[in-house]
């Protein structure tokens, strides 16, 4: 058996397993075995029904009985409840605002079931618990082994080294011997494949002694330094642990391999970025001075710090990497356009080169066309050519119109006229979308690129803009997402951070307040009174449509399409209201959020795409609904959209449900000083499997994990940069390469 076989070489599947696993990603037995669990279960952990008591989180092994659906005689909310029966009674469970569990499970399915024990003695239940299908087979595992000390780990049978160090090649040299109690792995499952199947599957798989074919991509040194376990011994104590300190050893050398692997990466990028050439911007500092002056406010020192830190390194004739971080309102194009103008003044020596050129994306078009209309303004008094493109049409400014009250506007021209003069350099500012990347568009000596919310725009799509250059472009990358400081270190390596972290004088402090079900009226009147004073707002829902109660796992919470129809008839009928989500063509959406911007719209009821949006001043108090389904982070974000003007704005968290956890989240929001220090609280207090945005960053549930630990973050990024110091082409550490690559292929970082 070799890591690159596929399954079916060795293991008899069904049509339904093959399916099952290939959702899962699952095709080689090098998959299988990297498929790592994300919890373990404890032998002999069960309780009986007969002896628990209230308050008490409970494990039982029992059949399901009565299942039905009702609504609660107080509340008047949907609940599921039947009854769970072990050899020592009975015990009700509810599910509070659930009602698809019902239909969902089988009456006499064997369960495993884990909740809180409420009530008081002689009405005791459990309050939503996590159920989990049980075979008979599986139920005997649970109970206590009295022969369990004469069970082998499969380090045993293979030899296998030890954690580095260790004096035997038994992994529990480590850890002392402490096998009197078995660990059950659970693994993220699909219909097909349970957590049962996978131990036997692992357990046939490591009785091969597959694991002397495994090759460790990590130096030695680095596993002895830090004392971590080899590859192998690692995928032994996280599949079969024999006590739980073993499996966070494993747990912990993964994430450090995963995390060092994408600091020796980024780190090569930074060092090819760096011998690169790139035009070296250097305006003169009285013509810098003059522009920032011109702002229609008091630039703040973060946006000082910024300009200054941005200015350096593009003077330097190597091309700068920098992340320009800031929440919502604290002035980013202002630097941007800064950066810009630093760009377009420069006069490059040695060669008559005209003016250097600069391209601004942005990810929407009506992003895009804000973002040209903010240029206007900024360059009002600095007279330059600024172009923008876009899928439904072009414009240049300034025009040969004049307004009456003195200025210029922008016209519409053709988009073979406006390429014409981006080529031959008439034009050395272009706006955009992602249509700035087309093949069409060419630059003459394109010096700057300004990135807005893209995170991930590399070396690749800046060659792509500056295609005629020997020279690579500047690259600023802004984003109103506040990042934690592990992950801007991780997933950012090779970029420098900088940070905005002052919000302009004058804006007053959002006002954010939950609000509980009795108090909805309440809300509504405060809405009420906002629009009577000409003022706009935003209603947010989780979802688009209306679940389906049929459906399994269906997610029950507001729709924006009803939602919008109950407060057109019932809450708000005298004012207009409109709808925006995602499933809305590009056109139609951009259509809404003109309306709205043009105050033809009352009330704005959305799914979080609004979250990076259009700047609608006059819009003072947005509305959450179900705040507990969205990350801090994100409901940071939200509440972004009415701090845009001088105005009071205003905050209302709506939450589904009630708890301790839903009221701490939610109290940090109104407590944390910005969004940076949100975004920490965020990343502690979700799940990894929670946190929103981990696919599109391309790491793993137990990255995730890493990422809450700023030693190993910082250790792993410090390693990786010494290493490639000393080897950038990886010569010396071929398997470290083969890694990268294998791992930058399957995600697509770029």
């Amino acid at each position: 058996m070799r890591p690159a076989d596929t399954l079916t070489d060795h293991l008899r599947l069904m049509e339904s397993q093959k399916a099952a696993l290939r959702k899962l990603k699952i095709e080689t037995v090098r998959d299988l075995l990297f498929h790592l669990p994300f919890r373990y279960e404890e032998s002999g952990q069960e309780a009986a029904i007969a002896g628990l008591v209230p308050g008490a989180e409970a494990t039982i092994l029992g059949t399901l009985e009565k299942l039905q659906t009702k609504k609660s005689w107080k509340r008047r909310i949907p609940v599921s409840e039947g009854i769970i029966k072990d050899a020592t009674g009975k015990i009700k469970v509810m599910w509070f605002n659930q009602p698809y569990i019902a239909k969902m499970w089988r009456v006499g399915t064997f369960v495993k079931a884990v909740g809180k024990v409420t009530g008081s003695a002689g009405k005791l239940y459990l309050a939503n618990p996590h159920l989990e299908r049980v075979s008979p087979t599986e139920a005997g595992m649970f109970a206590p082994r009295k022969n369990s000390t004469e069970r082998k780990n499969p380090t045993e049978k293979s030899g296998l080294p030890g954690r580095v160090g260790a004096r035997t090649g038994d992994p529990r040299t480590f850890l002392g011997d402490s096998s009197a109690k078995d660990f059950f792995a659970q693994y993220p499952e699909s219909r097909g494949v349970t957590s049962l199947w996978f131990r036997h599957a692992i357990e046939k798989v490591l009785s091969k002694s597959i694991l002397q074919q495994v090759e460790d991509p990590i130096p030695l040194d680095l596993l002895k330094k830090y004392n971590l376990p080899t590859l192998r011994t690692a995928l032994v104590w996280v599949h079969t642990p024999k006590e739980l300190k073993q499996a966070e050893a494993a747990r912990k050398r993964f994430a450090f391999e995963e995390v060092f692997l994408i600091q020796v990466e980024r780190g090569r990028q930074r060092l090819e970025a760096a011998r690169a050439q790139s035009f070296a911007v250097d305006a003169p500092p009285d013509a810098i001075q003059g522009f920032v002056s011109a702002f229609p406010f008091d630039a703040t020192k973060a946006q000082h710090r910024a300009i200054d830190a941005i200015l350096n390194d593009m003077k330097s004739g190597h091309p700068m990497s920098r992340l320009l971080e800031g929440d919502v309102g604290s002035g980013k194009t202002a630097v941007a356009a800064t950066a810009t103008y630093a760009a377009v003044r420069t006069k490059p020596q040695g060669q008559n080169f005209g003016t250097l050129q600069v391209a601004y994306m942005a990810p929407t078009e009506i992003l895009a066309k804000q973002h040209f209309e903010s240029f206007i303004q900024y360059f009002t008094n600095f007279p330059i050519n600024i172009g923008l493109i876009t899928g439904s049409g072009c414009y240049k400014f300034p025009s040969k119109i004049r307004r009456l009250a003195g200025g210029a506007q922008a016209t519409t021209i053709s988009r073979p006229q406006l390429l014409k003069w981006v080529q031959n350099g008439e034009i050395p500012v272009l706006i955009g979308t992602h249509a700035l990347i087309q093949k069409s568009v060419k630059f003459k000596h394109l010096a700057l690129v300004v990135i807005d919310e893209q995170h991930r725009f590399g070396t690749n799509q800046r060659r792509k803009l500056a295609r005629k250059e020997t020279r690579m472009p500047h690259l600023l990358s802004m984003t109103a997402t506040p990042i934690p400081r592990t992950l801007a270190l991780t997933l950012y390596g090779d970029l420098d951070l900088t940070l905005l972290d002052e919000m302009p004088p004058g804006r007053k402090q959002i006002i954010t307040e939950t609000v509980a079900t009795n108090a909805r009226e309440k809300a509504y009147e405060k809405i009420r009174q906002e629009l009577k004073a000409g003022r706009q707002a935003y209603i947010i829902c989780p979802r688009i449509d209306e679940p389906d109660p049929q459906k399994a796992f269906a997610l029950m919470a507001k729709s924006v399409k009803e939602e919008a129809k109950r407060l057109k008839k019932d809450i708000f009928p005298e004012y207009l209201i409109e709808i925006l989500h995602s499933k809305m063509k590009s056109k139609d959406k951009d259509e809404v959020m003109q309306k709205f911007l043009a105050h033809e719209i009352d009330i704005l009821v959305a799914t979080s795409i609004v979250e990076v949006g259009v700047n609608v001043p006059n819009a003072t108090l947005i509305m959450i609904e179900g705040a507990e389904r969205f990350g801090l982070s994100q409901l940071h974000q939200l509440r972004g959209r009415v701090v845009r003007s001088t105005h009071q704005a205003y905050c209302f968290l709506v939450p589904e449900s009630k708890g301790e956890k839903t009221a701490a989240r939610l109290k940090a929001l109104t407590t944390a000083k910005n969004g940076f220090e949100l975004a920490e609280q965020d990343l502690l207090q979700r799940g990894p499997g929670e946190l929103a945005g981990r696919a599109q960053w391309g790491i793993s549930d137990i990255g995730m994990e890493a990422l809450k630990n700023l030693k190993l973050v910082e250790a792993a990024r410090t390693e990786a940069l010494e290493l490639i110091k000393k080897d950038e082409g990886l010569v010396k550490h071929p398997l470290l390469a083969d890694a990268i690559s294998a791992r930058t292929e399957a995600l697509h970082f770029e």
